[in-house]
């Protein structure tokens, strides 16, 4: 059994947790509201202001999904309580973030600007070079830093490009007959 599964989660003052069939959960907090739909294989309950999650079956299905489903079911508590941060930066000369409207505006070397539709659920903030996204469903906020970054991925030679605050770009030697090898044509 999963060691995340074992300890019963604890829910925290101002959030609601509902669930029905066993396998539905549904958040609710002072941030937003999350539901989420498990398989058979694990059976959710509630006991003790703690959500608390077993397996009905002995399948290596089960036994994969248990902690999933306990890290899912985390996730949303602290989602709907505090929050979840990403926070992205671009480099490179002209390149910029720019917020319009619902919009982000990403000026990133090609010919157009690339707009780029927001979520409602996803709140963004424009710091010159760094954007902070924001949500409570820490999977879609992922997938929009994932598919932000995937506009211009930083690449390896000059480092140019859009990448996580904490993410460390390796970066590969150039030509080496480009000059500056002391070897003149005389």
């Amino acid at each position: 059994m999963s060691r995340l599964a074992k300890n019963p989660i604890k829910i925290p003052d101002g959030v609601d947790v509902q669930i029905s069939d066993g396998s539905a959960v549904r958040v609710k907090g002072p941030l937003g509201e999350l539901s989420m739909e498990f398989p058979p294989a694990v059976k959710i309950g509630k006991s003790d202001n703690a959500v608390v999650l077993e397996r009905t079956e002995n399948s290596n299905f089960a036994k994969a999904m248990i902690g999933t489903a306990a890290s899912i079911v985390k996730n949303m508590i602290s989602g709907v309580k505090t929050g979840f941060t990403k926070v992205l930066e671009i480099k490179g000369l002209g390149y910029g973030f720019a917020l319009k409207g619902s919009d982000l505006i990403i000026t990133c070397g090609y010919t157009n600007k690339v707009q780029f539709p927001l979520p409602p659920q996803v709140k963004a903030k424009v710091e010159k070079n760094v954007l902070t996204i924001t949500s409570f469903d820490k999977q879609l906020l992922g997938r929009v830093a994932a598919e932000i970054r995937a506009v211009r991925p930083p690449e390896p030679y000059k480092g140019k490009g859009i990448r996580y605050k904490d993410e460390i770009v390796r970066k590969k030697v150039g030509k080496a007959g480009a000059g500056g090898t002391g070897v003149t044509g005389k």
